[in-house]
């Protein structure tokens, strides 16, 4: 903090007469860049994850590190607990055969045991290939067979035999590791438990003591932690090769401009064989020493983070877009004086907000309706997200600004970043300290952004992937001849250095008039509307755009309520001629912010949500826009083969 920024506080609480906290919060500061320096000292003493997990282990024994909700029981262990389970695992994996550089996919729900498995296999130098629970037994195969995989974690009877069904493609797979083996068929000699896996580890370590630190300080900087397979919409997954270099330059990056403390709390609920989730909480957990308790699934997320009281949450933008929707949704069914205070304290939110990102003093009156406004409307989302968030990320997707003031007006900072697989995770991050709405912030430290002659964003350094497992062709094409690697992202650097996504490189819309469209600004337009869950822009070279819609049924029975119309169910709905007219209005009203070639000529809703499970999300939520396309081809060919 320059002196600057100190005066700029002084200043701002002056008339409170709060000096004691204008004192703290320099002193805070202060503290931070202590923090900052001593996470970068700790980064250059050591060279990969397994010793810094153990460096947890030594200085945190006894303090609980992590936790998770499993059947509504929360089961959690501490430091020195995750290290000696790590430990017995990498042994017992070293007993089967495994050694530095094998590779060990793992597929799982978010768990204590995923964790410890990952930590064990990167503390002998192994390699962890995560599979997402989701994927058929035809891409398991594919990922196992193509990373040449020595052993599979499977983490109930539905994982094992993902694996069993196509084993005859899996010609590198020795054993098949089962963690829940309740139902599942242990018969084979192949198959073994995980505990078994654990006993054969502890059985080492009483036979050779040490075993295990010793193959850990033998792991170097540029050995392979992790491969990370892509969305493979376009062709087969390909394997994003992380190096503990790799996720040790992003640690570094992050420690610089937004460290976290050891007194820090999380509440995961993003799947840990996402990179973000993976690298942004698991990892900076172990370095920061943050407790983790990982919530039970996505629907248990609020009640989870009530009941943790988490001080940082990562999530995603679509996590932000249904916390803000069930709000405006339920405030509709107030009397129509609370829907005024709820718009008044709004509008009084986002004044204050865009004043505090320009760095301005808040009026005084401006600053009293605001404390006013706070206790009438902020304080219940803060209350309902633990009561202690510092910040979340929204990162991943665009977010509206107009959710962003929502939430910075209950003093949770949202920070919108920008990154991807290939980038193990960030490129760039807005921060508490410089930060600027609209934006995914400044190139984190560890890298270097440019922006090539197309628009495509362009990123070099130290968090960058070397390249694809096994895909020479891919890795050169990944790669501009200067060795700058290509994101496939279209934006642009403003003039203070911030970056902004404009769109996918290949989701533009270049309609048959020749105007270039960016779909993601549209569709967060009619995302802010509570009524539509989803919304897919299409229209590439045509004429006028459509868009596919998936309906939210909750706002959907309420302004079918509020409109007298009679309905059993509320998918019923979906198939009304009332209902529809209500849907047309609201359509109606999302094009009047649209310039005319933006907006939608016709739509369709689709009835089945979209959903990972049904493929067309990822597992951050966002949409698989070629898979949509193709899955509902016929819907949209008849919203261009006539005039409806």
């Amino acid at each position: 903090m320059d002196i600057k920024e100190k005066e700029w506080l002084r200043k701002e609480f002056k008339r409170t007469s709060k000096k004691d906290l204008i004192e703290d919060l320099i002193e805070k500061e202060d503290h931070l860049r202590s923090l900052r320096q001593e996470t970068l000292e700790i980064l250059e003493l050591y060279k990969n994850m397994g010793q810094l997990l153990r460096r947890r282990a030594f200085k945190h024994g006894s303090r609980l590190a992590v936790e998770k909700r499993l059947k509504g029981v929360w089961q959690g262990c501490t430091w020195e607990e995750y290290y000696d389970a790590a430990k017995a695992i990498g042994l017992g994996l070293y007993s089967l055969g495994v050694r530095k550089g094998d590779r060990v996919s793992l597929l799982s729900q978010n768990r204590l045991e995923w964790i410890f498995l990952d930590m064990g296999i990167m503390g002998i130098g192994a390699c962890t290939v995560p599979i997402y629970v989701t994927l058929p037994a035809s891409e398991v195969a594919y990922i196992i067979s193509n990373s040449e995989s020595k052993v599979y974690i499977a983490e109930n009877k539905v994982a094992l035999n993902k694996a069993l069904e196509k084993l005859d493609e899996c010609t590198s797979l020795k054993k098949i590791v089962v963690i829940d083996t309740e139902d599942c068929d242990m018969s084979s000699d192949m198959v073994i438990s995980f505990e078994e896996l654990k006993n054969l580890g502890k059985e080492l370590e009483s036979k050779e003591s040490g075993l295990f630190e010793r193959l850990t300080d033998e792991v170097e900087r540029e050995d392979l932690a992790t491969i990370i397979y892509t969305s493979g919409t376009t062709g087969p997954p390909k394997g994003a090769m992380i190096t503990h270099s790799n996720i040790f330059a992003v640690l570094r990056g992050l420690g610089a401009i937004v460290p976290a403390f050891d007194t820090d709390v999380t509440v995961p609920f993003l799947p840990l064989c996402h990179v973000y989730e993976r690298v942004a909480g698991h990892f900076t957990g172990i370095l920061a020493g943050i407790t983790t308790h990982y919530a039970q699934d996505f629907d248990t997320i609020v009640e989870d983070i009530q009941a943790k009281k988490p001080t940082i949450i990562l999530a995603v933008p679509r996590v932000c877009e249904k916390v803000y929707a069930k709000i405006l949704s339920e405030v509709k069914e107030q009397p129509e004086w609370k829907q005024k205070v709820f718009n008044w304290a709004k509008d009084i939110g986002a004044k204050v907000s865009h004043l505090k990102e320009r760095r301005e003093e808040i009026p005084l009156l401006l600053d009293l309706q605001y404390k006013l406004a706070y206790k009438l409307v902020y304080a219940k989302l803060r209350d309902a997200l633990g009561g202690r968030v510092r910040w979340m990320t929204a990162s991943g997707a665009p977010i509206s600004r107009e959710i962003i003031d929502f939430f910075n007006a209950a003093g949770i900072f949202v920070i919108e970043g920008y990154g991807m697989t290939e980038c193990t995770a960030p490129t760039s991050l807005n921060t508490l300290d410089d930060y600027k709405f609209g934006t995914t912030g400044k190139p984190i430290p560890c890298n270097q952004v440019k922006i090539a002659d197309d628009g495509e964003i362009l990123i070099k350094g130290g968090n960058v992937i070397k390249g694809y497992w096994k895909m020479p062709d891919e890795t050169k094409e990944a790669f501009t001849e200067d060795g700058w690697f290509k994101s496939g992202d279209i934006g642009h650097l403003d003039e203070d250095g911030y970056l902004v996504i404009t769109d996918r490189k290949k989701d533009l819309i270049i309609t048959a008039g020749g105007k270039n469209i960016a779909p993601q600004n549209i569709e967060n337009l009619f995302k802010e509307d509570p009524l539509f869950e989803q919304f897919v822009v299409v229209g590439d070279m045509k004429k006028y755009l459509v868009g596919l819609v998936n309906i939210n049924l909750e706002e959907a029975q309420r302004l079918a309520k509020e409109e007298g119309i009679q309905f059993s169910s509320p998918e019923e709905l979906l198939d009304n001629k009332d209902f529809s007219s209500i849907v047309d209005k609201h359509v109606e009203d999302r094009n009047k912010h649209l310039a005319r070639v933006e907006t939608i000529k016709y739509y369709r809703i689709v009835k089945q949500p979209f959903s990972e499970e049904t493929g067309e999300l990822t597992p951050s939520l966002k949409v698989k826009r070629k898979v949509v396309m193709e899955k509902y081809k016929d819907v949209i060919d008849g919203m261009y083969s006539k005039e409806a």
